[in-house]
């Protein structure tokens, strides 16, 4: 059973940097998928990062790239999500995921496992 459990949200001003970590266990599959996705209060929620574990590629929305890095730590089993240059509308609940299954997708509905969500505000 994956069990995910995210850490590392909190309040920064514009132009600073957060890194949110989600710890996981219990995925057992060679090929997986990790996504990051965040909701803000009266929107959908939309992928911010999602990265392929069988092709270790990563695809980012356009709003986070190159401010953005989605990783893992297999030693730990840990995923990461560090970001900077952080605006305002980043502000959001965020969310990590995993899917099992090598092929990746970004829209939440493909992903099955999910952590609780970590609050980030950029004020």
């Amino acid at each position: 059973h994956v069990q995910l459990v995210e850490s590392g949200g909190g309040s920064v001003q514009a132009g600073g940097s957060l890194r949110l970590s989600c710890g996981y266990s219990g995925v057992t599959f060679s090929s997986w998928c990790m996504g990051w996705f965040r909701q803000a209060p009266g929107k959908e929620r939309e992928g911010v990062a999602a990265h392929s574990t069988g092709s270790d590629s990563t695809w980012y929305a356009d709003s986070v790239k190159g401010r953005f890095t989605a990783s893992r730590d297999d030693a730990k089993n840990t995923l990461s999500l560090q970001m900077n240059s952080l605006k305002p509308d980043d502000s959001a609940m965020y969310y990590c995921a995993v899917r099992l299954s090598s092929v990746c997708y970004n829209r939440a509905e493909t992903f099955e496992y999910w952590g609780q969500g970590t609050q980030v505000t950029v004020s």
